[in-house]
């Protein structure tokens, strides 16, 4: 599903990354820890596309995700594919307060420009699932830490990604909610299939995961 090799990453001088090599399968949950300034969320702004690595060329960088190089895409060839398999799901919700969390769902959706009656179908069965069928008309504002966390679940999942990489997604929760969406998590891979790669603070939800990595100064420890 994923296959990245030699991923470089510079910020003013600075190495972030020194060659990180990956391979996920497909339905595979990989979860990735460290400390704070290891790298973990730019390698997982670059396997998601938001970010470039540093030099592909020069570096024989490779990052294929469903069998797409996306070293040589454009930004908007980037940004099509980023829609259409990839999911994100971060610490902060990031959910639009002046909507409500069926509107929040169904914006990616809209963006991928999908029928607008399947889009609804499909943000209300997510909702459903996630058992939040009763809070579709509420704002971000009216919902728990749990339920905002659900419904940016609900709005990653809306084009049917093939991959869902999650930055610290628990770290915003209370423990009850955090083990309810760690659950979701693997409830997901195990019903339909779903790839995850998860950067984490969180020791047991990286210890639930297939395979644990850790990173240490811009490499995966050996």
């Amino acid at each position: 599903m994923i296959s990245a090799k030699n991923i470089f990453k510079d910020f003013k001088g600075l190495q972030v990354l020194k060659g990180v090599s990956l391979d996920v399968s497909e339905g595979e949950i990989v979860s990735i820890v460290g400390a704070s300034g290891a790298g973990k969320t730019t390698l997982l702004q670059i396997l998601g596309s938001l970010e470039k690595p540093s030099e592909p060329e020069k570096h024989y960088t490779q990052i294929r995700v469903k069998k797409q190089e996306l070293t040589n895409l454009s930004d908007a060839d980037l940004s099509k594919f980023r829609n259409e398999n990839i999911g994100f799901i971060f610490q902060f919700h990031q959910l639009l307060p002046e909507f409500t969390a069926f509107e929040n769902v169904c914006i990616p959706g809209y963006i991928g420009n999908n029928k607008k009656s399947q889009v609804h179908e499909k943000a209300k069965e997510l909702l459903e699932f996630l058992g939040l069928g009763h809070r579709m008309e509420h704002k971000p504002s009216q919902l728990s830490g749990g339920e905002q966390q659900r419904v940016s679940v609900a709005r990653a999942l809306i084009n049917q990604p093939s991959i869902l990489f999650a930055d610290e997604p628990s770290g915003n929760l209370d423990s009850k909610n955090a083990e309810e969406l760690h659950q979701l998590f693997f409830r997901l891979r195990d019903e339909f299939g779903q790839t995850f790669v998860i950067v984490t603070h969180n020791e047991e939800l990286a210890n639930m995961a297939d395979r644990k990595l850790v990173m240490t100064d811009g490499r995966f420890e050996i």
